[in-house]
């Protein structure tokens, strides 16, 4: 592909596109989000692109949507958290977990972090998992790769950085909580950005 060729990263979440936007230019492509695709935002319809059973699902069906309205190759991601004693919730209902619709944004963030905390009251394993898949959807093919990060959820929230369930994910790669360290330290063992990283090296190779 041509430098700076423009790419879509399906996504409105802030904290999505600070971690997204330095890997795709950094392999020599302008990334901009929805919002600055001039997208405009339809709630009904975005949600519904993440009813899917597994993360790989919600991420293809984002990407070829947003890639059917904007014509540009579309990275789409779909991501979530994985906590062994509660079964693999929240899982891919990680964004809504707290069932609070009337909320968006950080406040939402607080509101599954609660609920997180509530649902693992004397629980005896804290252990979980951070599960992303990365979809490319482009004129020519379609791409998907996984990636993950383990850890174990905290009691009390530690760091304001990140985003979702960070500050109570405390890393097992670096002793901290995702809430605890710079951007750039979370993509290089996180789940996003080694989902990332596997999926460029598919592009790359073309298969």
């Amino acid at each position: 592909m041509s430098a700076r060729e423009r790419v879509l990263v399906a996504t409105r979440n802030a904290g999505k596109l600070r971690e997204l936007v330095p890997i795709l230019e950094a392999h020599g492509w302008e990334a901009i989000g929805l919002d600055a695709a001039g997208i405009a935002e339809r709630p009904e319809i975005e949600s519904s692109l993440e009813s899917g059973e597994t993360f790989r699902e919600n991420a293809l069906v984002k990407a070829h949507h947003f890639h059917s309205l904007s014509g540009l190759p579309t990275l789409a991601d779909d991501s979530g958290l994985v906590v062994d004693a509660l079964g693999g919730e929240p899982g891919v209902h990680s964004k809504r977990w707290s069932n609070r619709p009337d909320l968006s944004g950080a406040a939402l963030d607080a509101a599954n972090n609660v609920r997180l905390l509530e649902a693992l009251a004397g629980a005896a394993t804290r252990a979980a998992r951070y599960v992303c898949a990365a979809a490319w959807v482009d004129d020519e093919a379609e791409f998907v790769a996984l990636g993950r990060t383990t850890g174990r959820i905290l009691e009390v929230a530690q760091g304001a950085q990140g985003f979702g369930y960070d500050p109570l994910f405390f890393s097992d790669d670096l002793s901290a909580s995702f809430g605890e360290v710079s951007a750039a330290e979370k993509g290089r063992v996180s789940h996003r950005g080694r989902a990332v990283a596997a999926l460029l090296k598919k592009i790359r190779r073309g298969s």
